[in-house]
């Protein structure tokens, strides 16, 4: 049972990588997240964030990698994760680059 949940971690976190890196790549967001970002570049490094912490703890879970000090995997993971989140927040949270303002400035 043990292998199930590394895999599903391992499943997980590569897939997460391989979206953050296309979102990197072409700008490409899933069509459910679509509408709510408005930085994609901010938002594929978060996903690349947070995929790269679910792997690896998916990774050491089965035993490929081998293990540190769980002080340091924890802080590492935990560091990992909650920089990607922040960074998915803040492509959904900041305004978008190009305004309407920007387009059709005032008095023009």
């Amino acid at each position: 049972m043990a292998w199930a949940v590394g895999g599903t971690c391992a499943f997980v976190g590569l897939l997460a990588v391989v979206l953050g890196t296309v979102t990197l790549r072409t700008g490409w967001v899933l069509p459910t997240a679509r509408r709510h970002v408005t930085r994609p570049g901010l938002h594929g490094l978060g996903a690349l964030f947070m995929g790269t912490s679910i792997l690896l703890q998916g990774l050491v879970h089965l035993g490929i990698l081998a293990a540190v000090s769980w002080e340091a995997r924890v802080l590492g993971e935990i560091g990992c994760l909650f920089t990607g989140l922040l960074l998915i927040a803040l492509s959904h949270l900041l305004p978008p680059r190009r305004t309407l303002e920007h387009a059709y400035p005032p008095g023009a």
